[in-house]
């Protein structure tokens, strides 16, 4: 029997699994079997807590999309990381160093229930996102069922398209975003936000995650979000970003810093699942 632990990250849900002190084998039919709403647990995303390959990380951090595929990093699910690694009794700090596969991230449990997470050093040139583009713009444009669609385009530990609307509501996120996430410019496809700027540090945001579809609130997309609109001149430092799922706030100096993100994590319950 695999034990777990069911929490989220507004709305944003997550299977946790200790992975230290059970033995673990998922391959991917198992990993979709246990997202699965139906038939499974049901989550957005799987994560597990590894032992750290260093002395220099607590432990290493490994995320795996609905659809069975790993993935380098999430926001939501960091913040989830720290809480279930506290409860848990795994550490005793409130800093708590961990590895992905994104590089290594600092996650700082603060009083309220709150977690605040370093996502590391935005990356803009194309091949680094990665993209296909022949140099570095503000703005890109696509051609999706004869609209052109204007982004901007940022790694956060994974790809981020971020495109600008007047009303999110409106954005047709499921019809462009399934189109978006697995088209040609993106090699290894890409999280596609739609973002409604409210004001200088204020903005709205519903994302389309790779390998989920449409999810409550995406932790990474928050930080994309606020990145791009910075890097654009239509937004500041600090940024609170409203998802459908609630609020998480936003900290970036511009470029060369690390990005902050800020927001609730929760344990919804425990359970143990034949696998």
């Amino acid at each position: 029997m695999l034990r777990f632990t069911k929490m989220q990250g507004l709305g944003n849900d997550f299977v946790v699994i200790d992975a230290i002190h059970q033995t673990v084998n998922l391959d991917e039919a198992a990993l979709r079997r246990l997202a699965d709403r139906h038939y499974g647990i049901g989550c957005d995303q799987i994560l597990l807590v590894e032992p750290p390959a260093s002395d220099e990380v607590d432990f290493r951090y490994r995320i795996f999309n609905a659809d069975g595929g790993e993935v380098s990093q999430c926001g939501n699910g960091a913040r989830c990381f720290a809480r279930f690694v506290r409860e848990k009794g795994l550490i005793d700090r409130d800093e708590i160093r961990v590895e992905t596969a994104a590089g290594r991230m600092v996650l700082w449990l603060e009083a309220g229930g709150e977690v605040r997470v370093e996502m590391g050093v935005p990356r803009h040139a194309p091949a680094e996102v990665p993209l296909l583009a022949d140099r570095e713009r503000s703005v890109y444009t696509v051609n999706v069922e004869g609209v052109d669609w204007q982004f901007g385009a940022v790694s956060v530990g994974n790809p981020h398209a971020v495109i600008t609307v007047a009303d999110v509501d409106e954005a047709p996120v499921a019809r462009v975003g399934t189109v978006l996430e697995r088209h040609e410019l993106f090699p290894e496809r890409a999280n596609i936000g739609f973002m409604q700027v409210l004001d200088l540090h204020h903005a709205r945001l519903r994302v389309y995650e790779r390998g989920t579809g449409e999810t409550l609130a995406c932790g990474s997309g928050a930080c994309a979000a606020a990145v791009v609109g910075i890097l654009q001149g239509t937004l500041e430092s600090p940024v609170r970003i409203d998802l459908p799922g609630g609020t998480l706030r936003i900290g970036w100096q511009g470029r060369g810093t690390p990005v902050y993100l800020s927001g609730p994590a929760v344990t919804v319950f425990e359970g143990r699942m034949a696998t």
